[in-house]
């Protein structure tokens, strides 16, 4: 699996390694059917990385298993990943990104809003974080253009991983199974968009990149 990444992180290197602008966000990953969780045996092989219950504010649901953390440049593609149980928060992804990146700029959204991050970051590796504030806080004011713009691509690259690879449709009986099988599936969106690349079509049309 080490191996795969790393050709893998080469691959988004080569499409658009010269980025310093990224998105950040995360996923919800179901393992099962709420009625299901106690019943299902993924995590009982490795307790350290089981599944747990977490809240998705977007799509207003709770559901057990994990959360895909994503970071991606402007170009929409991923440049580093991660898998937690569901109920760890965003802000945890953000601890490992600043020892990866530095001198450079994250979009983030409102669930990756704190101050005392976005301090630290600025402090340990130049990174500074925009997050929109919320509606009641003193200092709103309305998301500018590009960075709805540069948003859209992470989201854009989750309903993509969705659609064409099935993200959400997990059959992994093990802890390994589902690890593994999602990191083929990101691997696989990368590789698609590394043939795009190199016929010169853009790497977000995914879906004729064999054709």
């Amino acid at each position: 699996m080490q191996l795969g990444e790393y050709i893998r992180q080469s691959m988004a290197k080569a499409i658009d390694g010269g980025e310093f602008v990224f998105s950040i966000d995360s996923k919800p990953v179901k393992v099962c059917q709420n009625a299901r969780a106690g019943r299902c045996q993924i995590g009982k092989d490795d307790i350290e990385h089981a599944p747990s219950w977490g809240y998705c504010a977007s799509q207003n649901m709770y559901y057990y298993g994990y959360k895909l953390h994503a970071l991606c440049g402007i170009s929409g593609v991923i440049h580093s990943y991660d898998m937690t149980a569901a109920n760890v928060h965003d802000l945890q992804y953000l601890k490992d990104v600043q020892w990866e990146y530095h001198d450079c700029m994250i979009l983030g959204d409102k669930g990756y809003l704190s101050a005392p991050v976005q301090l630290n970051l600025f402090e340990t590796a130049n990174i500074t974080l925009d997050v929109p504030y919320r509606l009641n806080q003193k200092n709103w004011t309305a998301p500018s253009w590009a960075y709805k713009r540069f948003r859209k691509r992470i989201e854009t690259l989750f309903s993509q991983l969705n659609d064409h690879l099935m993200m959400i449709r997990n059959y992994a009986k093990k802890t390994s199974g589902i690890f593994t099988r999602m990191a083929a599936k990101v691997a696989a969106f990368t590789l698609l968009q590394y043939f795009n690349f190199l016929n010169n079509k853009p790497i977000g049309q995914v879906k004729y990149a064999l054709f």
